[in-house]
């Protein structure tokens, strides 16, 4: 896929547990400091061509250039996290390419093959996909992030926050979307 989208900039991990998660890559890794939402606002979210209202929380740090994301759901809803942790699965669950140019990344993937499964936004210009698993391989999800709009310097803000992190403060909230 990197041959479509550029580098991996993203890997998820599905957690049982996102504060001890959170605690244990700060106090154990380094990594941090981690960016919290206890409930991400999930906009236009489908799985599987329906609709639902997802609640689930995200954790955000850098190590490095990679971002690292840690996300609990909170609900039963259908989704690929849902289905991924029914199959005895945890840890790594998808990886992430973010773009400027969502609309012509995706139609490049369509005409690739691949097929979406799962979407949403999150802020203006925020959209997202994972396309559908076809690895036997755990953890190979694909998601197509777009970082057009506040998402993209929400992220910006988290590498930045990374450099150098001292250690102080190693969980913070999110900031508003629609103040950056």
């Amino acid at each position: 896929m990197s041959r479509f989208f550029g580098e991996i900039r993203q890997v998820a991990y599905l957690v049982p547990d996102i504060e001890a998660a959170m605690d244990h890559w700060a106090r154990v890794l380094g990594v941090g400091p981690w960016y919290y939402n206890p409930r991400v606002p999930i906009r236009n979210y489908f799985y599987r061509g329906e609709r639902h209202e997802p609640h689930n929380s995200v954790a955000l740090a850098n190590a490095g250039g990679l971002q690292i994301e840690l996300l609990q759901t909170r609900n039963d809803v259908p989704s690929m996290y849902r289905d991924f942790l029914r199959a005895g699965h945890q840890g790594v669950q998808h990886v992430a390419y973010w773009t400027e140019d969502f609309d012509a990344d995706l139609a490049r993937a369509d005409a690739a093959g691949f097929v979406v499964c799962m979407g949403g936004e999150v802020g203006d210009n925020g959209r997202f996909v994972y396309f559908e698993d076809r690895s036997p391989l755990p953890g190979t999800t694909i998601e197509l992030s777009e970082v057009a709009g506040p998402k993209g310097k929400l992220f910006k803000l988290i590498r930045e926050a990374a450099m150098g992190w001292d250690g102080s403060e190693p969980v913070r909230p999110f900031p508003d979307l629609s103040k950056l």
